[in-house]
């Protein structure tokens, strides 16, 4: 056999040897290139809950009011997410408005626009509280934050007029705007004395736990959309 077979032989039979050696190696190098990501890993969003006494949780236990106690049920789903109280008892949405850049810090990540009750009760023209909102969500998309509205209702006692101006805000916004909305704060709690503190107006620890259970599908989809994996479809 020439010298020159003997390099061709040698050749062919040492190729599956290198190649194998190849492919380990690069196999090694990818696993490092691009390690894989667990639910760990992910950070918390911050979501501040902007409101009145109805986020404040007033006359309640501290851990009993609805930021503290949508936070407890977050946890418990597994859902990385840390709700903070921004919520200020007898507040109006032109209170909201006048604290939004102290009260919705630069790490907030999402928020729960949860005003206009006391507007209300107080009988604020409906175009105040729209304007008022609509002012807090824009100027919320400008920052990238996400917003879940939480719409109010008018008490019956300011009549059939001002109702049909003031209850259609919510929608009218969210549809404009492009956000999430939860129609109505009190849902299951507004006229259940069992679930209301003496006043019939501000719920019991009990009352937080039914609205935090009614509004978790809305919540859970703005920490979905905030995440980035899904849009909005109202």
């Amino acid at each position: 056999m020439n010298p020159f077979e003997i390099i061709q032989r040698f050749k062919y039979q040492a190729m599956p040897a290198v190649l194998s050696a190849f492919l380990t190696l690069n196999s090694t190098m990818v696993a490092h290139a691009e390690p894989q990501i667990s639910a760990h890993d992910v950070q918390a969003l911050e979501i501040v809950a902007l409101g009145d006494s109805l986020t404040a949780g007033y006359l309640l236990p501290p851990d009993q009011g609805f930021p503290e106690q949508l936070s407890a049920a977050l946890a418990t789903k597994g859902l990385k997410a840390n709700v903070h109280n921004a919520g200020v008892s007898g507040d109006t949405s032109s209170g909201g408005l006048a604290r939004l850049d102290w009260a919705v810090g630069p790490e907030t990540d999402a928020l729960i626009l949860a005003l206009g009750s006391n507007d209300a009760l107080r009988g604020i023209e409906p175009d105040v509280t729209r304007n008022n909102l609509e002012t807090i969500i824009t100027r919320m998309k400008e920052r990238n934050i996400q917003v879940l509205l939480v719409g109010m209702q008018s008490p019956p006692n300011m009549g059939q007029a001002y109702a049909a101006d003031f209850n259609t805000i919510f929608e009218t916004l969210a549809k404009r705007h492009g956000v999430l909305l939860y129609p109505f704060f009190l849902d299951g709690v507004a006229a259940q004395p069992e679930l209301n503190l003496p006043d019939g107006m501000h719920p019991t620890g009990a009352g937080v736990a039914v609205m935090v259970e009614k509004i978790m599908p809305s919540v859970e989809q703005l920490i979905t959309v905030t995440r980035g994996t899904d849009h909005i479809i109202n």
